[in-house]
């Protein structure tokens, strides 16, 4: 039987975070949407709300120390003790090496690991307190590397080291620590993919199914699945791992 408990997923406006509050509040939990845009998020809050769960939208830039710690405190203060956090917060500044500028390689390194960073450091808390919690932070298939994508792939390489460094200081408190890497999924963030490269969306879809076993692409409810497992009581004994969900097999 599970508990309700207090969930946080960053860049939860839209989405594979807006895709994966949803599983989570369906699964019984309070959820805390946090997203740069809070109209965006309390659009998500209250979908949440007229489906009969509990959730609030919070305007935070995760790559803040400031605005990290009162987006927590406000969680806290109106849902409870967060004991599960979902580290999906993520932008793109995609370009060859040659072309990338250092803007382009701070700021995706500020949103992705500095950001993850500062939501769990200040999630921690609750938990080691609670004795209990969940982590899922959001890797990719381009962490194996992608061309165009140099700052991107690293962060997203780093956030397994960072998930598994997590597993092992935070185990004792019954805190678990996972990574879900996805491969190809339909959302903003690959529609932009496609235009970056010159190809209508629909064409980008069609050749990137034809290019996975399953033969489709991803949808975020798919991330969404997983997530909520590895959230739930029962992966209690799973943490520390990298899982591909990219419809075929990835290392």
């Amino acid at each position: 039987m599970s508990t309700s408990r207090v969930a946080v997923v960053t860049g939860a406006a839209r989405g594979i975070g807006a895709a994966t509050a949803r599983r989570l509040a369906k699964d019984g939990n309070a959820v805390a949407i946090l997203d740069l845009d809070e109209a965006a998020c309390v659009e998500v809050a209250e979908a949440i709300a007229a489906e009969g769960g509990r959730a609030i939208g919070v305007g935070c830039d995760v790559a803040s120390a400031e605005q990290v710690e009162a987006a927590v405190a406000r969680v806290a203060s109106e849902l409870g003790a967060p004991t599960i956090l979902v580290n999906n917060a993520g932008i793109i500044r995609d370009n060859l090496l040659f072309k990338m500028t250092e803007g382009d390689w701070d700021s995706v390194m500020a949103v992705h690991l500095k950001g993850a960073f500062l939501m769990t450091k200040a999630c921690q808390a609750h938990m080691t307190a609670e004795k209990y919690g969940r982590i899922v932070n959001l890797s990719s298939s381009s962490a194996q590397g992608n061309r165009g994508q140099a700052n991107y792939s690293a962060a997203k390489a780093g956030l397994q080291g960072f998930t598994k460094t997590l597993a092992i200081e935070l185990g004792k408190f019954g805190v678990t620590a996972n990574a879900v890497a996805p491969g190809f999924i339909q959302t903003d963030m690959t529609a932009a993919t496609a235009e970056r490269i010159g190809m209508e969306f629909d064409k980008f879809i069609e050749y990137s199914a034809s290019q996975i076993p399953v033969q489709r692409v991803g949808q975020p409810e798919d991330i969404a699945a997983t997530i909520s497992f590895l959230c739930s009581e029962e992966a209690g004994f799973v943490s520390g791992q990298v899982i591909y969900v990219a419809g075929g097999p990835l290392d």
